[in-house]
């Protein structure tokens, strides 16, 4: 098993004028309003510059991305300027999140001449293949999409520095990591490696000893629990008065944005069709949605046009939006992990937030269990 003896845990902020970083990134900072590091980012961003590879594990909402882009950032700064080739690559599980993480690329550099592009499925390739083959210096991409580019010859890692593997629990779990370890099996060698994730499953941490060379470990707060911030309650209610109830309650008592979970895809469009219907405005986010209707229910409900979010599990991993007052699961969520990842959309830096899993009769025995599991009692 990997050696910790350089563990972190807990760090306190950080001043980002404190840490050395190149004048033109701290512009980018003071843009985006940051004025001092959270905790997973005072843990990462000392040993991520002196060079470490580093694992990390954080609750979501914590902020894990600027954690690692603010070293990638300094370090290419520092160097200066190379040829047109890719110097970090971003891994990241879902389509939501690459585009996030791609966003605060765009801010942190606005002061820069780095490029970065966000590869990801269910848009034409040309575009993006015109990209990569002109050469950016990041890439931050879904592994499927990139492995189609890749067969394609459209994109080099000779000159790669940094990789990053961010939600390395949910790429597991969503079946990615063979097409992960074919992309590690093309990379150089010799590169610096930065693993994220909410949870570290012995099945991750196994696989990191492939690739990871004496890796430092950070951890902020309970490893693999949800937030601090966020209450949690259930609400005991008949399968079949379960739309009645969440409707009345999205009425009368949810005081902002609502990210509602349902199991299945068929589900999500059921619900959300329904809570429509009864004049409450709602979108619906699962994998069956086209790439223009997936970003279009994101950015309503980012804008306020849709208060309610019906989403499979793939926003669990995908959403990064600050200001998400309450997250309820629809059903019981089938693993610990699930909960986990679907309540930290809300309780975001620092804020409160709350989670409300509505339990029918049949559901108790399974509520039970993942009450055990993930440490935390539901009232």
């Amino acid at each position: 098993m990997l050696a910790y003896e350089q563990a972190v845990f807990d760090p306190a902020p950080i001043p980002f004028e404190t840490l050395g970083l190149d004048t033109r990134l701290l512009s980018g900072i003071r843009d985006l309003g940051w004025t001092e590091t959270r905790s997973v980012q005072s843990g990462v961003i000392p040993l991520a510059l002196a060079g470490n590879d580093v694992i990390a594990c954080a609750e979501t909402g914590t902020g894990k991305t600027a954690a690692f882009l603010v070293p990638i950032l300094q370090l290419f700064l520092k160097e200066g300027p190379r040829d047109a080739k890719t110097r970090a690559l971003v891994l990241a599980p879902t389509r939501e999140l690459a585009v996030q993480i791609e966003d605060q690329v765009q801010g942190l550099t606005y002061h820069t001449k780095i490029s970065s592009i966000a590869v990801y499925g269910g848009v034409p390739m040309d575009i993006q293949e015109f990209a990569l083959k002109a050469g950016v210096d990041i890439i931050v991409a879904t592994p499927g999409r990139l492995m189609d580019h890749m067969r394609h010859d459209s994109v080099k890692f000779e000159g790669l520095e940094v990789l990053v593997l961010d939600e390395a629990d949910r790429m597991l779990d969503m079946g990615f990591w063979p097409d992960v370890q074919r992309i590690l099996s093309a990379l150089p060698k010799v590169r610096q490696t930065l693993l994220f994730s909410a949870t570290m499953p012995g099945e991750v941490l196994k696989l990191t000893q492939e690739f990871l060379r004496d890796p430092k470990y950070v951890q902020v707060g309970r490893r693999g629990g949800p937030a601090a911030t966020i209450t949690h309650a259930i609400q005991s209610v008949a399968a079949a008065e379960k739309t009645q109830w969440l409707a009345k309650w999205l009425r009368d008592e949810a005081t902002g944005p609502v990210l509602v979970f349902c199991r299945t895809k068929v589900g999500a469009d059921r619900l959300a069709t329904r809570l429509s219907g009864m004049g409450i405005r709602t979108a619906a986010l699962h994998a069956d949605r086209t790439q223009q209707q997936r970003m279009s229910a994101v950015e309503g409900f980012r804008t306020g046009t849709f208060p309610v979010l019906v989403a499979t599990d793939v926003a669990a991993r995908g959403l990064d939006i600050d200001g998400i007052a309450h997250v309820v699961n629809y059903e019981v969520p089938d693993t610990p992990e699930a909960y986990v990842h679907r309540v930290g959309r809300t309780g975001r830096a620092e804020t409160a937030g709350s989670a409300l899993t509505l339990v029918s009769p049949e559901e108790v025995r399974a509520l039970r269990a993942l009450e055990k599991a993930v440490g935390v009692q539901l009232e």
